[in-house]
This record gives C-alpha cells, structure tokens and sequence, in this order.
C-alpha cells in the first residue's frame, strides 16, 4: 500500500563533491602504446643465446646481449653491449654504449660510453668519450672531431738563426 508520508519526504542532504582540480592533458594510452611500438620497431635485439660470426651492418638501433666475432657497422644507428654481450669486432656506429665485453677497436661519430660493468679491450675514436667508474679500458683514445681541421704547422728550420748583435753600450763614468 501506498503511503503519502515516503511520496513527500524532502530530499536527503548529498554529501560534497570533491573540487575538481584542474588537470594536464595525459597522453592517451594509445598514443603512447603506439610510441612504444614505434621505438621497440626502431631497435633490434640480439639474444644472449645468439652467435654471430662475420660481417654485421644495419640501419636500424641495435642491442647486443650475445656474442659477435668480425665488424659491426651502424654508421648512422646507436649499437648498445648489454650486459651479457661479448664482442670481438671492430665497430662503427654513430654511438656506442658498452655495458658488456668488447675486445677490438670501437670508431664513433658522436660518442661512446663505457658503462660501469663495461670492458674494452682496444682503440677508442669519438669526439665524446665517457668512461664510468668500474669500467675496464685498455687501448688509446682518439677525441678529434670530424670535420674539423687541424692547424698547419710548419716544420721548424733547421739551419740555425742568425743572431744580430746589440749595438754596444757606451760606457758611463761618473766624476767625483
């Protein structure tokens, strides 16, 4: 049965909204699924059960956690030695990051970094080089930068100078 007294209760009190604050616009989620798709795209990985005997080349970002014996090339791409890697190669890349084993000579564009746990064993050739503290290196390093000229030096004469003498001075006396 129908009672007039719960038709006509008044309204409950609603408790307080929480204010609203304003806030950044966030990514969506599938922007960034798609930034990471399009970076893991970008980069290749070599897995530490992987051997690789010979000549290795790319265009593409390139990490290595297995062992490689021969060149590596990536002159326009980023090479990382992981942890696990273990390389015997000569390597040229546009950046290299050695947190690995590396035993051979390394020639960057830009700039090699021999992390903490990181060894080489060879010539290092880069305008920027950074060495962590732990890591092992053994060999020479090479900071000149590319494009730039080194000044013309002249060899030096070999003939001896010729040497002028000073007019003489004339003498001084003082009178007493």
């Amino acid at each position: 049965m129908w009672k007039r007294d719960e038709a006509v209760k008044p309204p409950q009190p609603q408790p307080a909204a929480a204010p609203v604050i304003p806030s950044v616009p966030q990514e969506s989620s599938s922007v960034r699924a798609e930034a990471v798709r399009h970076q893991e795209k970008d980069t290749v990985n070599i897995g530490k059960s992987v051997v690789i005997k010979g000549d290795l080349s790319g265009s593409e970002d390139l990490t290595i956690e297995g062992q490689v014996e021969g060149k590596i090339e990536l002159r326009q791409n980023v090479l990382t030695i992981g942890a696990n890697g273990k390389i015997k190669a000569s390597i040229f890349a546009k950046a290299v990051i050695v947190q690995g084993e590396v035993t051979g000579d390394i020639t960057a564009s830009e700039r090699v970094d021999i992390r903490d746990a990181g060894s080489v064993d060879g010539d290092l050739s880069a305008p920027r080089i950074a060495i962590a503290d732990g890591a092992h290196f053994r060999g020479s390093i090479d900071m000149q930068r590319q494009g730039v000229k080194t000044p013309d030096v002249k060899p030096m004469d070999t003939k001896p100078a010729e040497v002028k003498a000073a007019p003489p001075v004339p003498a001084v006396t003082a009178a007493r």
